[in-house]
């Protein structure tokens, strides 16, 4: 916790799990209100203001390549398609044609993990994901606390 009483996101090691590249946040819970996985994952990247979400959603199409899907879409997260769902975890994925990436929000009780994973289909899929993985290491921390000042 910080000194203002709000959880600190943490980097932590996670196994890459057949992929090329894998990274994840923690956030501790205590303390806060209970949320679905998707409740935190729509609250992470749709409850941004719109400026942002333009940025993100620029950065995944046109730095990755990512297809996106609707945005208003009950299927999809500011575009991510959700591959599974339930009250612990979402999977959402978006494809480009040099990479897959996905990110898995699991909550467990005490903890969020938002965990990431990127598979290269061709070699620029690993060149574009060199770009965007300083930003991403940045960017989740900071949408992550976000949400949980906008939660607590």
């Amino acid at each position: 916790m910080t000194s203002t009483g709000t959880p600190v996101v943490r980097r932590v090691r996670i196994p890459a799990d057949g992929a090329h590249f894998a990274s994840a946040f923690a956030l501790p819970l205590a303390g806060l209100p209970h949320r679905t996985a998707e409740e935190w994952a729509r609250s992470t990247f749709e409850d941004t203001p719109a400026l942002l979400r333009e940025l993100l959603r620029t950065g995944w199409s046109g730095v990755l390549g990512l297809r996106l899907g609707p945005r208003s879409s009950a299927r999809h997260v500011i575009g991510w398609r959700t591959v599974e769902c339930g009250p612990e975890l979402i999977a959402l994925e978006a494809r480009a044609p040099s990479l897959t990436v996905r990110n898995v929000v699991t909550v467990d009780g005490t903890r969020l993990l938002w965990a990431t994973y990127a598979t290269f289909a061709r070699r620029g899929g690993r060149a574009r994901w060199s770009l965007a993985a300083p930003v991403h290491h940045l960017v989740v921390p900071l949408l992550l606390g976000r949400a949980v000042r906008r939660t607590a």
